[in-house]
């Protein structure tokens, strides 16, 4: 796994250096992905199937996947890490809710900040570059601007996301939690029509100074100052983009799967242009 996310060799024991070079290796490596639940084939949740399968396809994963195999490499690595329950609010949900449907990680104990607990996350998709300590405060990654605080919710915490991000928070416990523990939701959201990661192909990708974000057809880089969007028109540039930018090339997928995933794209973004053309319309 350190060589698919391009590390050479693995840091000298557990350290703050370490897990910051980890998770950074990580996020800029692995994308955040919902395109394996396009043609209706759900995927694994544990942990070592969905390590095999990142280096053997060259895949991604979304929360449960990506912070899974996070604290799978981690805990080989010698870190202490704990799970947690949370739950994801979006600017279009607003209410908060920890309800299983995020996996947050925390790691403590390093030898060099042995009082210190972090925050370590691969799975907001346009979420951290880096650890963040858990304590009360802020923290710029550009991008973004990151906030922790209490939650008022429940025994744990709250994060706040950017202003600029479809993600308005995450609330997770401070108690600790297993991988069954996300079974069910994960049954739902990798499966059913009506989980928001079967209903739109996306992809994310962190950089060390801006976040890729692919949602359907339309290719988003959001930097400190700027926000360019490309449209991709075809099939080839879609399948190129994967590949060469979002480490996705898809070996597994022949070209009835292509040619079907290709046209669900499409239709999810007319949807979505549908939908924008209504509330400018006053019909929504």
């Amino acid at each position: 796994m350190l060589r698919r996310i391009g590390l050479e060799a693995a840091p000298a024991g557990p350290s703050v250096e370490g897990l910051f070079a980890v998770q950074r290796a990580f996020v800029t490596s692995v994308p955040y992905e919902s395109i394996q639940y396009q043609l209706g084939r759900g995927g694994p949740l544990d942990q070592q199937a969905v390590v095999e399968r990142m280096i053997a396809r060259e895949a991604g994963g979304y929360c449960f996947q990506m912070n899974g195999a996070l604290a799978w490499l981690l805990e080989e690595l010698g870190y202490r890490v704990t799970m947690h329950r949370g739950g994801v609010q979006t600017r279009s949900a607003p209410e908060p809710r920890v309800d299983s449907t995020h996996l947050v990680l925390t790691v403590d104990g390093l030898p060099d900040d042995p009082e210190r607990v972090w925050l370590v996350d691969a799975g907001l998709g346009d979420g951290f570059l880096e650890p963040m300590p858990l304590e009360v405060g802020t923290s710029r990654q550009t991008p973004y601007t990151f906030g922790l605080g209490a939650s008022s919710i429940t025994a744990g915490w709250r994060l706040e996301h950017d202003a600029r991000s479809a993600i308005a928070g995450m609330d997770f416990e401070a108690a600790p939690a297993r991988i069954g523990d996300f079974a069910e939701q994960h049954a739902y959201l990798s499966t059913s029509v009506g989980s928001p990661f079967v209903r739109v192909a996306s992809a994310f990708l962190r950089r060390p100074e801006s976040v890729l974000a692919l949602r359907s057809i339309e290719f988003v880089e959001t930097s400190a100052d700027r926000v360019d969007t490309t449209r991709m028109e075809t099939a080839a540039e879609y399948y190129e983009l994967l590949a060469d930018v979002f480490q996705l090339p898809l070996h597994h997928l022949d070209k009835g799967d292509r040619e079907q995933l290709w046209g669900r794209v499409l239709e999810q973004y007319e949807a979505y242009q549908a939908r924008l053309a209504a509330a400018d319309s006053g019909q929504a």
